[in-house]
């Protein structure tokens, strides 16, 4: 049965989740962008605008009309670069230096999320469609760089992105997960389909109501989707919860043993 927050009429609370629904979870699996920093932080913009003008320095054409074909790619490959790369030959590493090249110090360390990540048993993972040095350097920002055992990104998977089953293939096989004892946590629903599919437990990390980055309308999720077992609007709070009942949880059963 899918666990629902209340109503995103306002901010949803933090939600302390039944931890009998992670108990088996050894690998914790987090999408980076919109997923371990705050939807309303301004990186993806940045990257976003970054790669329309990758684009349009390619092509020679205004911003306005590059959109449309930015999103077609999107939406097609799963990520812009892979449908440059195909369509155009254009050279990833090239891509991912420009396109990662932002100011990021408008992030600051989260203690709150170190901590709560920090508390999770077992191993902690990074899987994105964007570069490694991106995903570190963020995670550096954030003060969580240290708690991650790896980062499997866009150039482990071989270009292809989420939500392509492919992609996660490769990242089950390369890092040894067995997805039916794995949980991931991603702002966009379509890439919990795969993994729903192959047994991990699903999170929805949303944005705070009427806050977070521009959406077109088939990245809009409500959590209701069949594929996503949990949702919420604030991951530190979702995991330290989670911590708090795991340990009520072990307290209890130890009280009874005794």
């Amino acid at each position: 049965m899918r666990a629902r927050l209340p109503d995103r009429a306002s901010t949803i609370p933090p939600h302390a989740p039944d931890a009998g629904r992670f108990a088996h979870v050894e690998d914790w699996v987090f999408d980076l962008d919109n997923t371990l920093y705050p939807q309303t932080a301004d990186l993806w913009p940045k990257i976003d605008a970054r790669i329309t003008l990758f684009m349009m320095r390619l092509f020679g054409l205004d911003a306005i009309s590059l959109r449309a074909l930015q999103k077609h790619y999107y939406l097609r490959y799963g990520t812009t670069l892979r449908g440059l790369m195909e369509e155009h030959g254009v050279d990833a590493e090239n891509y991912l230096r420009y396109v990662h090249a932002i100011d990021r110090s408008s992030l600051a360390p989260d203690h709150f999320l170190a901590r709560a990540i920090a508390a999770l048993p077992g191993r902690k993972l990074i899987l994105t469609n964007g570069s490694r040095a991106h995903a570190v350097e963020t995670a550096r920002r954030l003060g969580i760089d240290h708690l991650f055992a790896d980062v499997f990104d866009i150039i482990a998977a071989d270009f292809i992105a989420k939500p392509h089953e492919a992609a996660y293939e490769r990242f089950f096989q390369r890092l040894n997960i067995d997805p039916r004892r794995a949980a991931i946590f991603e702002d966009l629903d379509r890439n919990l389909v795969v993994p729903h599919r192959r047994g991990m437990t699903t999170v929805l990390v949303l944005p705070p109501h009427g806050a977070g980055p521009e959406r077109e309308t088939w990245e809009i999720a409500s959590g209701d989707e069949p594929h996503v077992d949990f949702v919420t609007d604030d991951l530190a709070g979702f995991l330290e919860g989670l911590a708090q009942n795991r340990s009520q949880v072990l307290s209890h059963a130890l009280s009874k043993s005794r």
